[in-house]
């Protein structure tokens, strides 16, 4: 199973984005979906999980600002961004549990400037 991210990018505080995370088959069977991000010189840190029953997880520093989806058609999850701050500045990667595995996707660079 491959994962694939994407819809990261640099944008001002405040500002907005919507990461995707596209499987190569169906996500039905995945047990959850989620995002962790690491900056640089950072241990990789939980951001947000989706579970199979669309029930929702957040780390503190994220409520409010983040919400997690999942689109079971297009086999994709996502993480929509809001008022994005420099300390959200990080490679953003999704993982998801299958079985009992957890699949890590590449990463995808979201850079906040103030």
């Amino acid at each position: 199973v491959q994962l694939q991210a994407s819809g990261g990018g640099t944008v001002q505080a405040g500002e907005s984005l919507r990461l995707s995370c596209a499987a190569s088959r169906s996500i039905v069977a995945f047990k959850s979906m989620g995002w962790y991000r690491q900056a640089p010189g950072k241990q990789r840190e939980f951001v947000a999980r989706i579970i199979a029953n669309g029930d929702t997880q957040y780390a503190d520093s994220v409520k409010g600002r983040f919400a997690i989806s999942k689109d079971n058609a297009k086999r994709t999850w996502y993480l929509q961004t809001s008022d994005l701050k420099p300390e959200d500045t990080a490679v953003y990667y999704c993982s998801a549990a299958l079985g009992g595995n957890l699949l890590w996707g590449q990463g995808t660079q979201v850079t906040v400037s103030s």
